[in-house]
């Protein structure tokens, strides 16, 4: 019976082709505005880290005196990082199954290869847990040693992406990179390791290529190499003084009894700092955020993308709207047809499969329609200045949703008229054929 609905449908459509146009446009203009942006949205929410997400946490302490009134939530307030002191502290303590500090900045490249020009290029100084508890995959070489961590060596490990551009080759483990001024020996090789966002920057927000080198803390902060973001609140501005906040710190837990100890021990270290004199806010200032938790904080997701969703979201209702009116008034004008069918033994329920397919159809053509104007809206979405812009393209997953929402919403829209029509009396519309 399918096939004898689809070629009722396709009769039906070929008739008034251009309520049929003027349909299948609605349909793909509303799927083509919405899909853009909650392709958007999607790439911006999805998880960064799967598989590992759920096990790793970010401490929140908050060192700021009473006087100093900072926003809850501010993105990048001073209480976004850490002080050295207190993530020297919980890196000493060692209560987590690994634990890591870390800050970003960046330095010029330089390479020994002719026609190779100098460049500047982001990485991140942290600990050596950092590449095992995120999982930061290895072509070559290792992480660094405990030693080197403690003992400020000058050591690095590269992207594959930097190793190609300063020796040509990923085979460099042993060999000497100019950065920053500095000579530095590579001990290791990443694939080039892009999460997205840079969940484990400073600001969560952070959208852009990713890291191409990782550096010792320890030697960055021996060589007093800058760093990319930085919050004071006193009158010594140094890095290593307890007034400012400048290191990210992330801890692995893997059960939910170690993250309830976690939290009590961040307390009890809070209510310890008060005691000495040097916190001022209450103990329980202390948290625990998991990892989707904490880019919620720090505002993943602007505020100009979720207005501009929810107004794309809001076009496609009214274009909904409009679907259903133009196929009530069609479905309407068939009654005749209808009546004939239902003279000749169709049940309601006959009636109502073929108008539904006939509605199907229509956000089927809608569908392919708003998958091309939604990659047009994106194209036009990765020329904006926004760092999340070059994370604007279709997958797979999201052009089988634009089919499928398609669809369903031109279904949904035909189930008004299809039920109107098939309560249409046969007797009275064959009276008047």
């Amino acid at each position: 019976m399918f096939g004898y609905y689809l070629d009722l449908a396709l009769r039906s459509l070929k008739r008034n082709w251009i309520m049929t146009a003027l349909m299948v446009l609605a349909i793909g203009l509303g799927i083509g505005a919405s899909m853009t942006m909650l392709t958007v949205l999607n790439v911006m929410t999805r998880d960064p880290l799967p598989g590992r997400s759920a096990h790793v946490y970010r401490p929140y302490l908050n060192p700021l005196p009473l006087s100093y009134h900072d926003e809850p939530g501010k993105v990048g307030g001073p209480t976004t990082g850490l002080t050295w002191p207190d993530a020297k502290a919980l890196l000493e303590a060692h209560k987590g199954v690994r634990q890591a500090a870390m800050a970003r900045g960046y330095l010029t490249a330089r390479s020994d290869r002719s026609g190779v020009q100098p460049k500047s290029v982001g990485g991140s100084f942290t600990t050596r847990d950092f590449f095992t508890m995120f999982g930061v995959p290895f072509v070559a070489g290792r992480a660094w040693s405990e030693h080197d961590d403690t003992g400020a060596a000058p050591v690095v490990v590269l992207t594959k992406k930097l190793a190609d551009r300063l020796f040509g080759t990923t085979s460099v483990v042993g060999r000497t990179a100019h950065l920053g001024g500095h000579d530095f020996q590579v001990v290791g090789v990443t694939e080039n390791w892009q999460p997205q966002p840079l969940f484990y920057a400073m600001i969560g927000t952070d959208f852009d290529s990713g890291d191409q080198f990782f550096l010792p803390l320890s030697t960055a902060m021996s060589l007093q190499l800058s760093v990319n973001w930085g919050n004071g609140w006193g009158k010594d501005s140094s890095l290593t003084s307890p007034e400012v906040s400048w290191l990210a710190f992330w801890v692995e837990l893997d059960t939910p009894a170690q993250v309830g100890a976690y939290q009590r021990f961040l307390v009890n270290y809070s209510a310890k700092q008060k005691e000495l004199g040097r916190y001022e806010r209450p103990a329980s200032d202390a948290r625990l955020y998991g990892l989707m938790q904490w880019l919620h904080r720090e505002g993943l997701v602007p505020g100009d993308v979720m207005l501009q969703t929810w107004l794309a979201l809001g076009f496609l209702f009214v274009c909904l709207v409009n679907i259903v009116a133009l196929l009530l008034a069609k479905f309407l004008r068939k009654g005749g047809e209808i009546s004939v069918r239902r003279a000749l033994g169709a049940r309601r329920r006959d009636v109502f499969r073929q108008l539904g397919v006939e509605s199907a159809l229509l956000g089927l053509g809608g569908g392919m329609l708003g998958i091309g104007l939604a990659e047009l809206g994106l194209w036009a979405v990765r020329q904006r200045p926004n760092d999340y812009a070059h994370l604007a393209q279709m997958n797979g997953e999201m052009l089988v949703a634009t089919v499928v929402l398609a669809i369903l919403v031109s279904t949904l829209a035909g189930l008004l008229p299809a039920w109107r029509a098939c309560r249409i009396a046969p007797a009275l519309q064959l009276k008047a054929l």
